[in-house]
């Protein structure tokens, strides 16, 4: 199966990327699947018996702005600690090897692919990112980078004051991600990369695009519906699907029911 999976990777012509939560785990990210998963990774969660879905929702900034920044503060120190992994320099070498077009689809909001080196023009972060804040209302449809410092209480997960504002209003601002039964996320720079990543898409339609999905789940399975999207509307187009719990998918396209980097550093070895 590596065989064949190194095979497609080098007879591509450009290549997309697209990558879940699975992607981060080897670079020492938590794993959020299920309430264990995450009660794991935040115990003082698990003891107020909060899962991911009850802490990621925007009305915490409203309600209690330290609680929200309790959690979003220290997801955005960790993401900026992390080192992205191996396994994101062995993709980027065979698309740089081979001088090959490319483009990333992740749901993850944490920027590892930018900081491993991936251009941000080529990038679409379907849920937004953690390293961009908006107003929390909004008062506003701007945008601005999050250089805030953020302290916080690891014991009860709530950020110490000062709080990050919005520059405008002066209310508390929050992440620019898009967060469960969230109706005041500012969308408009995701909309923007769908849009460069719609015209890659077009531009490529006739080459062979090879597509790699990274741990990709069904439980939200808005990336595996990309790379499957890409996968049967396009003739050329072919997906190797690497999952260790879930990397059943139909032939032509393959699965490798292994981590990510596990599965990227096999196919290195057979290229």
């Amino acid at each position: 199966m590596f065989e064949e999976a190194a095979t497609i990777i080098r007879d591509a012509d450009a290549f997309v990327i697209t990558a879940g939560a699975g992607m981060g785990v080897d670079s020492g990210l938590p794993d959020f699947r299920g309430d264990k998963g995450f009660w794991n990774a935040y115990p003082a969660y698990s003891r107020l018996g909060l899962s991911f879905t009850d802490c990621a929702n925007p009305r915490h900034f409203a309600d209690d702005p330290s609680f929200g920044w309790g959690f979003y503060g220290h997801r955005t120190n960790l993401y900026r600690e992390t080192v992205p992994h191996t396994g994101f320099h062995v993709i980027k070498e065979w698309i740089d090897k081979k001088g090959a077009d490319y483009f990333v689809v992740t749901s993850n909001v944490d920027g590892q692919f930018q900081k491993a080196g991936y251009a941000d023009n080529k990038i679409l972060e379907v849920h937004g990112s953690i390293h961009w804040l908006q107003c929390q209302t909004p008062c506003t449809s701007r945008i601005w980078r999050n250089d805030e410092t953020i302290t916080i209480d690891e014991v009860i997960m709530r950020a110490r004051p000062p709080l990050p504002r919005c520059p405008d209003c002066g209310e508390v601002s929050r992440p620019n991600i898009l967060m469960f039964g969230d109706w005041s996320w500012l969308p408009d720079r995701t909309r923007i990369q769908e849009h460069a990543c719609d015209l890659f898409l077009q531009s490529r339609a006739e080459q062979r695009i090879a597509v790699i999905e990274l741990g990709a789940g069904s439980s939200i399975p808005t990336i595996r519906a990309t790379s499957e999207r890409i996968g049967w509307n396009l003739e050329h187009a072919t997906i190797i699907r690497i999952n260790p719990r879930e990397p059943d998918i139909a032939a032509p396209h393959i699965s490798l029911p292994y981590p990510a980097l596990d599965a990227l550093q096999r196919i290195a070895a057979v290229l």
